[in-house]
């Protein structure tokens, strides 16, 4: 049963979350108190957060796309900005849509995936092991098969040129720009899941180079990239033979390229 805490318990949380610099407070504080089952444990998980681990890690969840989303420690926690992605992901695939989410790792695309698109089929990968671990408990109970591996590799060679909606969150920030990235992330948060290379496209083009032998005719790759990086993001998949474009949120400050396999 959650902690019901006292103004006093309530007020003090708020303060320890405030001088640890978390900004909303308040709000963090609140989904502490539903995770905790006593004041002993409130303090544990406090102490936690204020130390630095992600929100997400603490409580072992992330909200994403109306679903609760297991986070285990470790694992790249779903951003906000990518329900823009998924929302994307979700409008382009029918019913009973067989789709693909690589780079999966927590799961989140393909868990919503399969709770928004009726008969959906979802297939996901991560080279992450903990990745796959988490995402093979938000993924299967709904119905979808999680696999270990480099990309396309763990896939079913059957799934090749039949996949209608190829979900890829890819890494892409330049090497040399981890270190400027949030102390949560880049402390807590797989290198892999955020290190794109160079200029953060290297994943972005190796998945560009393999997505027309999977997809079907018609079918859509969608990655999330950068405002900045839309124009050379646009470059690697057309050097495929894919049709490119970027849609925007300005709201969650999310891009998305979506790039077709012409019929």
């Amino acid at each position: 049963m959650p902690l019901d805490p006292s103004v006093s318990l309530r007020s003090t949380t708020v303060s320890r979350l405030r001088a640890a610099g978390c900004v909303f407070a308040e709000d963090e504080a609140e989904l502490l108190f539903s995770a905790a089952r006593d004041a002993a444990e409130l303090d544990v998980l406090v102490e936690r957060r204020a130390a630095g681990l992600p929100l997400e890690h603490v409580v072992g969840w992330a909200e994403f796309g109306g679903l609760r989303i297991a986070v285990d420690p470790g694992v790249f926690v779903p951003r906000r900005r990518t329900e823009f992605l998924i929302e994307r992901a979700v409008a382009l695939a029918g019913p009973g849509a067989l789709c693909v989410d690589l780079c999966c790792g927590s799961g989140a695309a393909g868990a919503v995936l399969l709770s928004a698109v009726p008969g959906a089929r979802v297939y996901a990968a991560d080279i992450d092991p903990a990745a796959v671990a988490c995402a093979r408990r938000n993924i299967e109970p709904r119905g979808g098969h999680v696999v270990g591996g480099d990309l396309f590799a763990p896939l079913l060679d059957a799934l090749r040129g039949r996949v209608e909606v190829l979900v890829a969150n890819v890494p892409y920030v330049p090497t040399e720009e981890v270190g400027l990235l949030p102390p949560e992330a880049r402390e807590h948060e797989p290198l892999v899941a955020l290190d794109g290379g160079p200029d953060g496209l290297d994943v972005l083009r190796r998945v560009a180079a393999e997505a027309p032998a999977w997809l079907a005719p018609g079918g859509h790759l969608l990655v999330e990239t950068s405002e900045r990086q839309t124009g050379a993001a646009v470059a690697a998949v057309s050097a495929h033979g894919l049709d490119a474009r970027i849609v925007t949120c300005g709201e969650r400050y999310a891009t998305v390229l979506v790039a077709t396999r012409v019929a």
